[in-house]
């Protein structure tokens, strides 16, 4: 087995450890955080489905063009630590309990109808960009216009997808700390992150990105259009 074959079975395996570790300790604290722990592990979980091949494909494609500084490391930083790593650290240790707040049952389903086209927006997004989609700010080598498919009436829909599993994490997590915390810090990083990212696009693809810009909306149609 070459080398890089042998490094991505070994974080595979790793993450599927880490995984199955998790939701061992999701399930034994569900009578405390109810079924919304279950939900949301369930939804980052084929997020991370989703997207592992994609990461692969990545690797294999050069990049031309980067805006990888400390301001979009720190940002990325954040969404992980917002998504990931504190509602982690509070459904198995209960650490921020005391933001706790008790909810109706009925938000589980609002989270649930966030979740599905939130699942399905974010997959189609990694199909319909191929070998385009990168992690950060970056163009790559033969990067092309995305005008199919989904990116047809909407520039950014994968961040839309992101707002509606971030806000399915607020309706599955009832605490003020853990379940909002995807959503305030993926709502910081779109504030900053957008602009430069179009400047890019704008940047490379001149006046057929403009001409793009007028017949989309950022992550709902133009209305109109």
């Amino acid at each position: 087995m070459s080398e890089p074959r042998t490094r991505n079975y070994a974080a595979n395996v790793v993450g599927i450890l880490f995984a199955t570790a998790l939701l061992a300790a999701i399930i034994w604290r569900l009578p405390i955080n109810g079924w919304g722990s279950i939900l949301w592990f369930l939804t980052m979980a084929v997020t991370g489905i989703i997207r592992r091949p994609h990461e692969q494909l990545a690797k294999g494609v050069a990049t031309q063009q980067s805006r990888q500084d400390l301001v979009e490391n720190l940002l990325l930083f954040g969404v992980v630590l917002g998504s990931a790593l504190l509602p982690a650290l509070h459904l198995v240790t209960g650490v921020f309990s005391f933001a706790d707040y008790e909810a109706p049952t009925l938000l589980l389903l609002c989270g649930v109808l966030c979740a599905v086209p939130g699942l399905w927006l974010f997959w189609r997004s990694h199909a319909d960009l191929g070998h385009n989609w990168s992690f950060t700010l970056e163009i790559r080598e033969d990067h092309g216009l995305i005008t199919r498919g989904i990116y047809t009436r909407i520039r950014h829909p994968m961040y839309a997808a992101i707002f509606l599993l971030y806000g399915a994490q607020a309706l599955f997590i009832h605490n003020w700390i853990a379940g909002l915390s995807g959503l305030v810090a993926f709502g910081l990083m779109y504030v900053i992150r957008v602009p430069i990212e179009e400047a890019m696009m704008r940047e490379q693809f001149g006046e057929a990105y403009d001409e793009y810009c007028t017949q989309t909306g950022r992550m709902l149609p133009r209305l109109g259009s």
